[in-house]
């Protein structure tokens, strides 16, 4: 068996060309893999397409590569909280689509498990199906690339819309545990579109909080297999970022 440690994230990412297409794990700011991203924008690539559910926020997670302009392209199903996102969606300064949720994590699944394309009922009826979506606009305000029109076909008397499956050029995961042949374990809710992503990139890096032995892991335990994963990378447990902090009222304040 393979040992896939490598030593460092610059190392681990230092075959990232300008250019590549990038599947980035996370929601929101739960489990994205901040080492990696780290390391990317160190390496100075840019003109990168990524997909990945958002964009973290501004100047964190992938918004420190949206920051410095190094994204090109963006597959997301949700802007969020990062307003220099929809600035530069908006300023056509970025390229976007996006897809709904669920459309997106069978798009990646697919791409990994290679099935070219699916049908799902999804959008059918809305722009998502019929074409006419922003992708880019031109500076003055104007739609300068707009989606296409998909194929509708009808099963069973419901229409569904065919979609397309991702795989991408890399894929950037965050796990709590791997071995040293790549299996991986996600800790709870970090268990989101990290097995999704590292399916869908061809060469597949994974940061990981923990890494044991071939065999430590009991093998119903692994969350992805590590015939999805090319590079793991050890990083420190380093403090969680929380998107937007909430409290409720002390009782009797």
């Amino acid at each position: 068996m393979i040992d896939k440690i490598v030593s460092s994230a610059a190392d681990a990412v230092a075959d990232i060309p300008s250019g590549a297409s990038l599947a980035v794990g996370g929601f929101g700011l739960c489990g994205i893999p901040s080492v990696l991203i780290q390391a990317v924008f160190d390496a100075g690539v840019d003109n990168l397409s990524v997909v990945s559910n958002n964009c973290g926020v501004d100047e964190w997670g992938l918004g420190i590569l949206l920051f410095a302009k190094r994204i090109s392209r963006m597959t997301s199903s949700y802007v969020g909280e990062n307003k220099e996102f929809a600035r530069q969606y908006l300023a056509g300064e970025l390229e976007l689509e996006l897809t709904p949720q669920g459309t997106l994590a069978e798009r990646l699944r697919a791409g990994g498990s290679g099935i070219a394309a699916f049908f799902t009922a999804t959008g059918v009826g809305t722009q998502i199906s019929e074409g006419g979506l922003p992708w880019r606009y031109d500076s003055d305000g104007s739609v300068a690339v707009a989606s296409p029109p998909k194929e509708v076909r009808s099963f069973a008397g419901r229409d569904y819309v065919l979609e397309q499956a991702i795989t991408t050029d890399f894929g950037l995961v965050h796990a709590r545990v791997a071995d040293r042949h790549g299996n991986l374990v996600f800790h709870e809710s970090a268990r989101n579109f990290n097995p999704l992503c590292a399916m869908a990139g061809r060469i597949t890096i994974a940061e990981v909080e923990e890494v044991v032995e071939a065999g430590d892991i009991d093998p119903d335990a692994i969350h992805l297999p590590g015939v999805f994963v090319q590079r793991v990378v050890p990083v420190p447990d380093e403090q969680k970022r929380i998107e937007r902090r909430t409290v409720r009222p002390r009782a009797g304040a």
